[in-house]
């Protein structure tokens, strides 16, 4: 018998044309799923069991009529509780925010969720204001790893990860400022692309301006194409929103990766160190990019680490997110969060351009970097996931996240697209990630290099299951 939660979007859209199966089945077992696994994992702040099972019963119907809407009409969706849902409060991960406020209007990629007749089944979990790269707040506690409870699930999208790593639904939208779709993903199995800035509308604007991006979590590339091909159009609410594409992302995914020129950076000039299981993941399957006809090098992008600059752009972001609280509302929040705040209230205006300049700067030599390499491959993250509850892993000497995901946050800064594909376990079984970047608006080139990883097999579309499941 076919398990509903194993099964790709593009797959339950297949059973869904021939009758195999239908929305309301394929629904139920999503929020049975999510139900499951919310005691030990805590991938969600909310679950829309009765509205989901009604928007079902609805797509159903279509499909009975012979009339789908959209896309993506009656597949489980989930939203992270950082992006607008119409009738969910977005809670943000902070208990200074009021769950009683007026929440009538969607964000920009919700609404094209929703116009497509998408389910939507419960808003998943995210620190506060999405500040780090792990997943715990002080409203909805720790989310833990897919593979191992015992460890992080990463974040900031880290209940959207463990949500489609576990089969609660196939689907999930995240946000990602320095990594946050891109560092959960390579700790839970799943894949996850940054897009362009600007391919996917951001309303209302983040706090953290032209660092944030939207971007799908899914069980593959294929389906993250889909889900771009639906969210990735403008949307008059965003005024910084690239026009549409010129073609659906799906459409661009045969290519394979035959001529491409791929550049290879294992530790960014030594500059990483990367643990070596992850370093042996991520070699072994840019050799099967070099087997099915890339032109692999190894070569390292001419950057150093633009952590500083990135600190004086995030922590300036997080002290405006939060200045209109007052002192009892502040004493709530995230004692960790509290202090970048302060941190990011003390930078001056010169300061903060000073941080612009190194950004530009940045942009400017991968620019010239992708004017030789059509590709860049990196390692996600230079380790696997680390113990629940931790911002940074114990004795490492790091104090901010930031100091563990040194592949990650360069790239929000130059606004590439940028990718993680899952290509291996360590020893203990928990996954691997591999980072595909390209130059800015070449989001076909990412997702058609990570569909061509999974049809040669080196990607794993396989989920885990947590030990009490």
């Amino acid at each position: 018998m076919t398990e509903l939660t194993e099964l790709t979007a593009a797959r339950l859209l297949d059973g869904y044309r021939k009758g195999e199966w239908g929305p309301v089945e394929a629904t139920r077992a999503a929020l049975e799923r999510a139900e499951a696994i919310q005691p030990e994992v805590n991938a969600f702040v909310r679950l829309t069991g009765e509205e989901a099972l009604e928007q079902a019963r609805e797509s159903e119907e279509r499909w009975r009529r012979g009339e789908p809407r959209g896309l993506l009409d009656g597949v489980p969706v989930t939203v992270k509780d950082i992006l607008l849902q119409r009738g969910a409060p977005t809670l943000r991960g902070s208990r200074a925010v009021d769950p009683e406020g007026r929440w009538d209007e969607d964000a920009p990629s919700v609404a094209r969720l929703r116009e497509h007749g998408a389910v939507f089944i419960g808003k998943t979990t995210t620190p506060e204001f999405g500040w780090k790269g792990v997943t715990d707040s002080p409203l909805s506690g720790i989310t833990r790893n897919p593979c191992d409870p015992s460890r992080t699930a990463g974040g900031s999208s880290g209940g959207s990860a463990a949500a489609v790593a576990l089969g609660a639904g196939p689907l999930s939208l995240g946000t990602d400022g320095g990594g946050s779709v891109r560092i959960p993903a390579s700790f839970c199995g799943i894949f996850a692309l940054k897009p362009t800035y600007g391919r996917v509308p951001l309303y209302p604007a983040s706090a953290f301006g032209t660092l944030a991006h939207v971007g799908p979590m899914t069980r593959d590339a294929a389906d993250a194409a889909l889900l771009m091909d639906v969210i990735g159009h403008p949307d008059s609410r965003d005024w910084s929103a690239l026009s549409a594409p010129a073609g659906p992302y799906t459409d661009s995914l045969a290519g394979g990766v035959r001529g491409l020129r791929v550049a290879y950076s294992p530790s960014l000039g030594g500059q990483v160190a990367v643990q070596p299981a992850v370093a042996r993941a991520v070699r072994q399957a840019v050799e099967r990019l070099a087997e099915l006809g890339a032109y692999v090098t190894e070569a390292d992008p001419d950057l150093t680490d633009p952590v500083e600059a990135f600190h004086t752009l995030w922590f300036s972001g997080a002290a405006r997110v939060t200045q209109h609280l007052g002192p009892h509302q502040r004493e709530l929040l995230d004692p960790g969060l509290r202090e970048i705040c302060a941190r990011g209230a003390r930078y001056s205006a010169l300061e903060y351009l000073a941080a612009v300049d190194v950004r530009m700067d940045l942009g400017r030599r991968m620019g010239r970097f992708h004017d030789t390499y059509d590709l860049l491959v990196t390692p996600t993250m230079p380790l696997t996931a680390f113990e629940a509850g931790a911002e940074v892993p114990k004795g490492s000497g790091h104090r901010r996240w930031t100091g563990w995901t040194p592949f990650t946050y360069p790239f929000n800064m130059t606004q590439q697209p940028a990718a993680s594909v899952p290509v291996g376990a360590d020893a203990d079984g928990l996954p691997i990630g591999l980072q595909l970047v390209a130059a800015r608006h070449r989001d076909d080139l990412v997702l058609r290099a990570a569909h061509a990883l999974y049809e040669a097999g080196v990607a794993s579309a396989g989920r885990p299951r947590p030990s009490g499941s």
